[in-house]
């Protein structure tokens, strides 16, 4: 078995304090293919802060050519590591190599981060004063295991980006995606102690990376409760807390809408990843003359789909990735059954033809209601619910009524029509008629799905402190010193 036994701090690999160690299961067989060390722990972050924190008064000072100069660098060291980098994903998470999104991405959101500092103003001119924005400092990253690589590579990359030292925590279910970026990081020459690794558990490191003095901003993409407690951790010491948690985005068809494009989108993109994704469309409010119209194109998407091995290219999905998440889409559907959805494909158990692995049936659930609880909770599987309306007033309403606003979903073909119900959407990121976002744009929420934004302009700045320098009438870029 392969062994992932140590943490990256200060450019060197070294032992964790505990010896302790875990066995990683493989989602496809449910056997084990590596064991990870689990004996990290405060003294581990101690050392990772320290060494970001040492590093930071002369990374922060790089010019902004040395920073497109090493981004350029980690692009190369990554993207000679593409197709391993999906395999490994396969095996850690059940991501297939078909699903490319998964491993082309980061090196394309590099490149934006890249791109993005060569223009962005740092210093602007307002009156007799200097506006600046500086890196704010030490860096707390704890990405997710749906998206191991390109979560913590945007986290990573516009940290770097803005002068930034950080500390990576990966999710417990992904910490070999984790020590696989280190190695990319190693490779491209970063500087030491600018890039930290630490493994370990979410309620150690991820508690002690949280609350620690010498951390000054926090960036968390996890479930609202555990990101909750990341919040209350932070305020201990009063920093900065970026955060993308929960979603249960809502894809409305308007009475005017193309119903077969609008179903096969929502399975396309709702079910992708198994439907792990905090962004999926997991709630298809149409209007209720529509519902049986629409059921059929749903059944013939799903029928489409390729449920296998992860590593075999023609597997559209792959396994949810363990026996946790198993049990509970599991409990989801059973309890969407007992109160009252009707069972339009799929239900529970595993896919036919799979004694082993956790291969969830996609399945769909319709005369779902708004007080129900597949209507209100996350399921994070590939589990979709069909919601009547009965006027698009009360379409919105429903879509609104959640703890959750991470996406929003629109499907009409009058975009007037759309753009206003759009703009009623209380939700960070809205697609009219299934438009592909991009990394140029904000991704954030409203509500419980989190504070702060990732990618583009609106990413960077928060890893930026803003500082006003009085007194300077002439302009900033005429001063020598700066």
């Amino acid at each position: 078995m392969k062994q992932f036994h140590h943490l990256y701090i200060d450019g060197k690999w070294v032992e964790p304090s505990g010896e302790e160690t875990r066995t990683l299961i493989d989602p496809t067989s449910e056997e084990p293919w590596a064991t990870v060390t689990s004996g990290a722990g405060g003294d581990d972050v101690d050392r990772a802060v320290a060494a970001a924190k040492h590093a930071f008064p002369s990374f922060s000072t790089t010019s902004i050519d040395e920073r497109v100069a090493l981004i350029d660098r980690i692009i190369a060291a990554y993207e000679r590591r593409e197709a391993e980098l999906s395999q490994l994903i396969a095996q850690e998470v059940g991501v297939p190599v078909s699903f490319k999104a998964q491993v082309t991405g980061p090196a394309g959101h590099m490149k934006v981060a890249r791109d993005l500092i060569a223009t962005y103003a740092f210093e602007q001119q307002l009156a007799d004063t200097i506006v600046r924005r500086e890196p704010i400092g030490v860096c707390a990253l704890i990405s997710p295991w749906n998206w191991p690589i390109q979560t913590s590579v945007i986290k990573v990359i516009y940290g770097i980006a803005a002068g930034c030292t950080m500390v990576l925590k990966p999710s417990d279910a992904s910490p070999a995606s984790g020590v696989a970026l280190a190695e990319v990081m190693d490779e491209a020459g970063v500087p030491p102690g600018v890039f930290n690794l630490v493994i370990g558990r979410g309620s150690v490191v991820g508690e002690a990376l949280s609350s620690h003095p010498d951390v000054d901003m926090v960036s968390f993409t996890g479930s609202t409760v555990a990101g909750s407690r990341v919040g209350q951790s932070a305020a201990q010491t009063v920093k900065r807390v970026c955060l993308e948690l929960g979603g249960k985005s809502a894809n409305i068809v308007l009475t005017d809408g193309d119903l077969e494009k609008a179903a096969r989108w929502n399975i396309q993109r709702g079910f992708s990843n198994t439907g792990q994704s905090c962004h999926s469309p997991s709630r298809l409010l149409v209007h209720e003359s529509q519902v049986e119209d629409i059921l059929p194109f749903l059944e013939d998407e799903i029928a489409r789909m390729r449920v296998g091995d992860p590593r075999n290219p023609a597997t559209t999905h792959g396994p949810l990735v363990h026996a946790q998440q198993f049990k509970s889409v599991q409990n989801h559907i059973d309890v969407g059954l007992e109160e009252g959805g009707r069972l339009v494909v799929g239900g529970p158990g595993r896919v036919d033809g799979f004694d082993r692995g956790f291969f969830c049936r996609p399945t769909v659930l319709a005369d779902v209601t708004p007080e129900m609880t597949l209507a209100k909770e996350e399921i994070f599987g590939p589990v979709l619910v069909v919601m009547p309306y009965q006027s698009e007033a009360e379409a919105l309403d429903i879509a609104n009524d959640s703890i959750f606003g991470l996406g929003g979903y629109v499907f009409s073909e009058d975009r007037r029509r759309g753009y206003e119900f759009a703009c009623g959407l209380r939700a960070g990121r809205i697609s009219f008629n299934g438009a592909n976002t991009n990394s140029l744009t904000p991704m954030g929420g409203y509500k419980q799905s989190g504070i702060g934004r990732s990618m583009g302009v609106f990413g960077l700045e928060e890893y930026l402190e803003v500082k006003s320098i009085y007194g300077f009438e002439e302009e900033a870029h005429a001063l020598p010193s700066l």
